[in-house]
């Protein structure tokens, strides 16, 4: 029944992969290790700071470099479990199952998979599309984006798909997996163009006057 590249069929159950990979808190910690060396970046310039003021005071270059390593390295031993939580609560894939007529959901997140729900839960599914298109004498292509919304009974969850298909064609392959068990699947297209960057009028005013007073 799966007929869309996100949809994927498997003998239990039928997934909406929004990230592929395991899912598990081991496997979170790990995934967040690289992203995590950019935190030190980021708080590059209190670390910066501290320099200054080292050298301001006198210090060897050696300490220098010591406590700045100290400092990165802390950086990134508290980001790094700071940014695993954080990213605790992002879902990978949506399952369904059974895989032909789904009588129960759930969630599967970076840090494990949810309780199981009955498909019932599940009121509606809306996916966003929206299109910013290029306003005229732009040379840049239109920006898709795709979002899917889950109405739960008691909640809502907003999820952000990778894209690169059909909108139509994976609303379609929703209706037909979950519309025999009663859940609305909506599609919405949002349309709006690009804004046309402004001239710097400061500058151009600028740029006048310098000229005019130079001809004076």
């Amino acid at each position: 029944m799966a007929t869309d590249p996100l949809l994927r069929q498997g003998p239990d159950s039928t997934d909406l992969v929004l990230r592929a990979g395991p899912a598990g808190p081991a496997w979170n910690a790990l995934t967040s290790a690289g992203p995590a060396l950019l935190i030190p970046l980021a708080l590059g310039v209190p670390t910066l700071l501290v320099v200054v003021w080292m050298v301001l005071a006198g210090a060897r270059a050696s300490t220098v470099f010591v406590v700045v390593g100290v400092i990165a390295g802390l950086e990134y031993l508290i980001g790094w479990p700071v940014l695993a939580f954080s990213r605790a609560r992002d879902v990978l894939r949506v399952e369904f199952a059974p895989a032909g007529v789904p009588a129960s959901l759930r969630l599967v997140r970076a840090a494990g998979p949810d309780d199981w729900l009955p498909v019932e839960t599940l009121r509606q599914v809306w996916l966003t599309h929206k299109v910013v298109e290029p306003y005229q004498g732009d040379f840049k292509p239109a920006v898709s984006t795709l979002a899917l919304e889950l109405v739960l009974r008691g909640g809502r969850e907003r999820l952000a798909l990778p894209f690169g298909g059909d909108p139509q064609r994976l609303a379609d392959a929703l209706e037909a997996l979950l519309g025999p068990a009663g859940v609305v699947v909506g599609l919405r297209t949002e349309r709006s163009t690009r804004d046309r960057p402004q001239p710097n009028s400061g500058w151009t005013s600028g740029g006048s006057a310098s000229a005019g007073s130079g001809g004076g």
